[in-house]
C-alpha cells in the first residue's frame, strides 16, 4: 500500500513539472558581449551573425557589425557606411540602425529609424536596406521621408518574400507601415487605433520600479512584429503593456480598406507578457521577451503561455532571430539601466551588452 501510495505521488509530480509554467531546461550560451556599446538587434545571415547599436547617447562607434568573436566585431558592410556625422548626408550612410532581419531567401534588412536619440529623424533619412550578405553588398534602400512623420521611430521589420511586401512598426507615434518592395510604394496604417498604442493604464514595472524618463511613466507604442509562418497573419504589440494583437496580411495588403474598416479587422488575443522583441518558429509558436520578468516566454498555436527560459541574465531581452542551425538568439540591451531611467545613475554596473542563443 506504501509503494503504491509513493507511486502514485511521484506520477503526480512528475504530471506538475510537465505543465509547471515556471519551469525550464534551456541553457543560455553567451555568443558576443560588449561592455561599452548598447546594442539592440541580431541576425544570421550567410552563416555570420550581425547585431547593431542604435545611436541613442554620445557613447557610440558603429551603427551595424558582424559578429567575428565574443569580444570581437568589424563595422558592416564597410567603415564608409559607419561613418555618419551630423551635418552629413544620411541617404547612404547609419544614421540610427535599430533592428536586424533575415528574410526567407536569406537577405539581410537594416531598419534605420535615423533618430538620434529618438529626438527626431535627420533630413528625412529614415530608411529600410537590403543587404546581400554573402557578398557584403547594399541591394537597395528604401526610404519613408514621404510615409513616417519627423516625430517617427522605426523600429522593426518583417518581410514576405513570397508577396513582395514588409512590414514595420512606429514604436514613437504608433502605426504600422505597409510597404510594397517591388514598387517602393509605402503607407502607414492604424495610427489612431488602439492597438498601436500602449494601454495608458498598464504600469510597467521592472524589479518593483516603474519605468519612467525625466520624472514620467515611459510609453513605448508598437513595436515587436512578427509574421506567422506562411505569412497569413501580422502579429504586434505596444512594448509597454501586455496585450498582444494581430491581423490577417490580406487586409494589411488592401489599399482600398479605409483606417475604420482596417481596425474591425484587429484581433485582440488578450494579455500575455509586457514585450520588446517577438518571432514565430516554424512551428507557429511565437516567442516573446519578457523584461519584467527575466525570461522569454512561449506561446502555443493553442495561445497558451509557458516559461521558454528564465535568468537574470536576460536583462531586458530585446530581439531574436533563429537561425538555421535551429537556434534562438537573443540580444540584452538592458535599456531599464541606463541614466536616463534613473534619475542620471547609470545602473549597468558594468555588465555587457550580450548575445545569447538557446537551442530550440
Amino acid at each position: 500500500m506504501k509503494n503504491r501510495l509513493l507511486l502514485a505521488l511521484a506520477l503526480a509530480a512528475t504530471a506538475v513539472s510537465c505543465h509547471d509554467d515556471d519551469v525550464d531546461v534551456n541553457q543560455l550560451e553567451l555568443v558576443y558581449e560588449d561592455s561599452v556599446y548598447q546594442l539592440t538587434g541580431v541576425t544570421v545571415a550567410a552563416g555570420k551573425i550581425f547585431t547593431n547599436y542604435p545611436r541613442w547617447s554620445d557613447i557610440h562607434q558603429y551603427d551595424v557589425v558582424q559578429v567575428n568573436g565574443i569580444r570581437s566585431s568589424s563595422p558592416y558592410p564597410n567603415e564608409a557606411w559607419n561613418s555618419w556625422e551630423p551635418g552629413q548626408d544620411g541617404e547612404n550612410k547609419w544614421v540610427c540602425a535599430q533592428a536586424l532581419y533575415r528574410d526567407d531567401e536569406g537577405y539581410m534588412w537594416a531598419v534605420d529609424p535615423a533618430s538620434p536619440r529618438m529626438q527626431g529623424v535627420y533630413e528625412g533619412s529614415h530608411k529600410l536596406v537590403k543587404i546581400d550578405a554573402a557578398t557584403n553588398t547594399i541591394l537597395r534602400t528604401y526610404s519613408f521621408d514621404s510615409v513616417a512623420s519627423p516625430n517617427s521611430y522605426l523600429n522593426d521589420v518583417q518581410v514576405d518574400t513570397e508577396r513582395d511586401m514588409a512590414y514595420l512598426t512606429n514604436s514613437k507615434e504608433g502605426g504600422i507601415i505597409v510597404l510594397n518592395l517591388a514598387t517602393g510604394q509605402a503607407r502607414q496604417v492604424l495610427q489612431n487605433h488602439y492597438s498601436v498604442m500602449s494601454d495608458p493604464a498598464y504600469t510597467f514595472k521592472i524589479d518593483g520600479k516603474v519605468l519612467s524618463r525625466f520624472g514620467k511613466p515611459v510609453k513605448m507604442h508598437s513595436d515587436g512584429i512578427a509574421l506567422t509562418p506562411h505569412r497569413d497573419w501580422l502579429y504586434y504589440k505596444p512594448l509597454t503593456d501586455d496585450k498582444l494583437y494581430r491581423i490577417k496580411t490580406e487586409y494589411l495588403r488592401d489599399g482600398s480598406l479605409s483606417e475604420t474598416e482596417l481596425g474591425r479587422h484587429v484581433e485582440d488575443l488578450g494579455h500575455f507578457a509586457a514585450s520588446d522583441g517577438m518571432i514565430f518558429d516554424k512551428k507557429g509558436n511565437l516567442y516573446l521577451s519578457d523584461m519584467q520578468h527575466y525570461r522569454i516566454v512561449r506561446i502555443t498555436p493553442q495561445l497558451r503561455m509557458q516559461t521558454f527560459i528564465k535568468d537574470r541574465r536576460l536583462s531586458w531581452p530585446d530581439s531574436f532571430t533563429i537561425s538555421e542551425g535551429g537556434y534562438l538568439y537573443v540580444t540584452c540591451s538592458r535599456i531599464h539601466e541606463q541614466p536616463d531611467y534613473n534619475d542620471g545613475v547609470d545602473k549597468r554596473q558594468g555588465r555587457p551588452y550580450t548575445i545569447y542563443r538557446i537551442r530550440l
